[in-house]
């Protein structure tokens, strides 16, 4: 009995890898995921607007990705902008759950430690596009990353061990923080680059992955922080999201500058995302 569910069990994993296989193949399928990664690009560049304005004079806007959505819904077409922003990021879940079963771009692309981080972007850019479309539809908590996070640490705390879950979860972020800042000086995203890349274009990647890479790494970690914290004190309002993490980088020492060069970084990253829009492998 208990092979045949294993047997059934391998059969299943199979067919979704033929199936995720058969997908990347797909022209159309290719062109959603550079529609996503155009979305991606979209909401990070005015992340980035509105991070810059709150550094520079005090702007109450959200600088998150509620913030994003909302300077997106004030142009002309927006509400339309917003629907095509979601369902982009929505695509390009998809390919990154294709990039997880069946392997990504470049020589260790089939190996699980390039596997297993598509499986978490493509959880990420799940929830990012439930929320954008959330917003779309009128929920107009959808886009606040502070309220999110608070929201998700008191729900997790009211589970058995909820504590250590929640401080296990500000770790894993911590983790993510860190992994994105390697990969920024390890400069991982040129083993994704089609070829016939120009030479400018490398560089400028180089440039824009490095700080925009480093930058959300930061504001990981910062996040990462406030999530453990949140477990130790036991109060989940300590969590913070986009919004809060970014704040509170203000308040250290050169805050000013941090922050400012946090927002610069993390346009930089939009403006990467978009870049390889055009030149990444798919």
């Amino acid at each position: 009995m208990t092979g045949t569910i294993a047997d059934e069990s391998r059969r299943t994993a199979k067919k979704a890898q033929g199936g995720a296989r058969e997908a990347k193949r797909s022209p159309a399928f290719r062109v959603l995921a550079r529609a996503g990664l155009v979305s991606q690009a979209v909401i990070y560049l005015l992340v980035g607007v509105v991070a810059l304005r709150v550094a520079f004079d005090g702007d109450r806007q959200q600088a998150d990705q509620g913030g994003a959505l909302e300077e997106l819904a004030q142009q002309p077409f927006g509400a339309a902008l917003v629907w095509a922003v979601g369902c982009g990021i929505g695509a390009l879940a998809l390919w990154r759950l294709a990039e997880a079963l069946v392997g990504t771009a470049g020589p260790d692309g089939h190996k699980a430690k390039s596997r297993v981080p598509m499986a978490g972007a493509a959880l990420l850019c799940a929830v990012t596009s439930f929320s954008v479309l959330g917003f779309a539809a009128g929920q107009q908590d959808s886009g606040s990353s502070d309220e999110q996070s608070r929201d998700m640490t008191a729900r997790a705390m009211e589970w058995p061990a909820g504590r250590w879950l929640v401080g296990l979860a500000g770790l894993a972020v911590v983790g993510v923080g860190v992994w994105m800042g390697i990969r920024a000086l390890r400069r991982k995203w040129r083993e994704e680059l089609r070829p016939g890349v120009p030479r400018w274009g490398r560089r400028l990647l180089d440039v824009l992955g490095t700080g925009g890479e480093l930058a959300r790494g930061v504001v990981f970690a910062t996040a990462g922080f406030f999530v453990c914290r949140a477990a130790v004190v036991f109060d989940p309002d300590e969590a913070v999201g986009l919004d809060n993490a970014l704040r509170s980088l203000a308040a250290a020492p050169a805050g000013p500058w941090v922050l400012t060069a946090t927002a610069a970084g993390l346009a930089c990253y939009g403006a990467f995302a978009l870049a390889m829009a055009r030149w990444q492998r798919i």
